[in-house]
């Protein structure tokens, strides 16, 4: 794979390889002060496709991630790390909001009002709900949103509030959105080949927005949300690609050279913040919206059973990595924490220095878990997928689970929501959901679905 000149569109002049740069920039002073946040937001991301997550006996045939890997080895990989949901939009707004996402009425992926309706949901993310960025804002947060958006706008939904509304001081994003950024979006639809940035250069261009950014606001932390739409089907990785597949592929070659060209530009983005002189006190994040789809007969999702669309561990449980020079210990693993999407605003803002957190969370704070101190979680997570069987009949086969569930301690309860199909698992001895063992349980059972029932029966409708 070779680096794509994007750059020039930015007039930054910066090419680096793997972790390395070729040119250098005049680096920043380095304050005392909050740390830049950097969240990295990969669509559709198997916990295998990371070299570091596959198992020691796979047999993939994926390309490895070395710069991906570098992250962990130079920070902390979680191994019980959840999505808010197993699509694209709820999972973000769980993020965005600290909020899980059935509260803003978001249960799908947003498309057309027709689609939205049949899904039950509304047709963007209200304006008012939390917003990490807004809250940064408040202790002195620069914010910027580059990558896909997808909580609204697009398609015949045109009344979305800007992603401004959602306290992001600059922004480019793709067709998903209500801002679309037209080097990327020359027609209406996903990509085409007379857009000014190709599909195969998006994540370079993000990354390229990303570091301008950070070198435009040497005063100030600042927040960024780096949310490629890579390894999203179909996957173009090149021009050879869109002439032969104007419409992309689902075949393991291309998904292979676009998942190199992402690991390559994660290289690109840590050569900058060390080129920037920022790197030491800069906290990179790094993880996935849901699991992966196709999962190549569960290859992509490694030991775990399911895919995105589905509440099996494939669809929620992903890869997260944190690397924070300045405070948290090299190449270390938490397998003991358990983490939320929905926990990411409040451990963000105490990072920040933050005394009070207006935004009221359904998460929990883990600012030292963050930093390398393990601990015992003190809420149980919950999760919905599938209101009808119109709009959410996939994925088929073993991979379809019930439409509720619910993780406390070690155990997963998962449930329709009349209450039939009850399905347990002990994920300490069973990460893999092989073994259900309801029937071994039945007053753990009945209490679990009585708390989950409960909370399914508050979300909004």
């Amino acid at each position: 794979m070779t680096i794509r000149l994007v750059l020039p569109i930015l007039g930054i002049g910066l090419l680096f390889n793997s972790f390395g740069p070729s040119i250098p920039l005049t680096k920043q002073k380095q304050t005392n002060r909050p740390p830049n946040i950097i969240l990295i937001l990969i669509d559709d991301m198997g916990s295998a496709d990371v070299g570091c997550y596959r198992p020691s006996n796979s047999v993939n045939q994926v390309p490895p991630t070395p710069n991906i890997d570098r992250l962990a080895a130079e920070g902390i990989k979680f191994t019980n790390y959840y999505s808010a949901a197993p699509i694209c939009s709820p999972s973000r707004v769980g993020l965005l909001t600290g909020n899980v996402p059935g509260k803003w009425r978001i249960t799908s992926f947003l498309a057309e009002r027709k689609h939205n309706r049949t899904c039950e949901q509304a047709d963007f993310l209200d304006a008012s709900a939390p917003s990490v960025a807004r809250e940064l804002k408040t202790v002195g947060y620069s914010t910027a949103h580059f990558g896909k958006w997808h909580m609204g706008g697009g398609r015949d939904v045109n009344n979305a509030p800007g992603i401004r509304q959602y306290g992001f001081d600059e922004y480019a994003s793709t067709w998903e959105s209500p801002d679309p950024d037209p080097l990327l979006t020359s027609t209406n639809w996903i990509w085409a080949k007379s857009d000014s940035v190709k599909r195969w250069n998006r994540t370079a261009y993000f990354v390229d927005k990303t570091l301008d950014f950070l070198k435009r606001n040497p005063g100030k932390p600042c927040y960024i949300n780096l949310w490629p739409d890579d390894v999203h089907t179909p996957w173009v990785p090149d021009e050879t690609t869109l002439n032969e597949f104007p419409k992309g592929t689902e075949n393991p070659r291309e998904f292979n050279a676009v998942l190199a060209e992402l690991d390559l530009q994660i290289g690109r983005l840590m050569a900058g913040l060390k080129t920037l002189g920022i790197d030491d006190n800069t906290l990179v994040m790094f993880t996935s919206d849901n699991g992966a789809l196709p999962t190549f007969q569960g290859k992509r999702s490694g030991t775990f059973r399911g895919s995105k669309l589905s509440l099996y561990e494939g669809g929620i449980r992903m890869p997260f990595i944190v690397r924070y020079p300045a405070r948290t210990p090299k190449g270390s693993l938490d397998n003991q924490s358990i983490v939320s999407a929905i926990d990411l605003l409040p451990t963000l803002v105490s990072l920040a220095g933050k005394k009070e957190n207006r935004a009221r969370s359904d998460g929990e704070n883990m600012a030292p878990v963050l930093l390398g101190k393990p601990a015992v979680r003190k809420k149980p997570l919950f999760w919905e997928y599938g209101r009808n069987n119109e709009s959410f009949r996939y994925p088929a086969g073993r991979d379809k689970s019930p439409n509720l569930a619910m993780r406390e301690g070690n155990w997963k309860l998962l449930v329709n929501t009349d209450g039939s199909g009850a399905e347990l698992y002990n994920l300490l001895t069973d990460p893999s959901e092989q073994t259900d063992v309801a029937n071994q349980h039945a007053k753990l059972v009945g209490d679990m679905r009585t708390k989950l029932l409960t909370w399914r029966a508050g979300l909004a409708k």
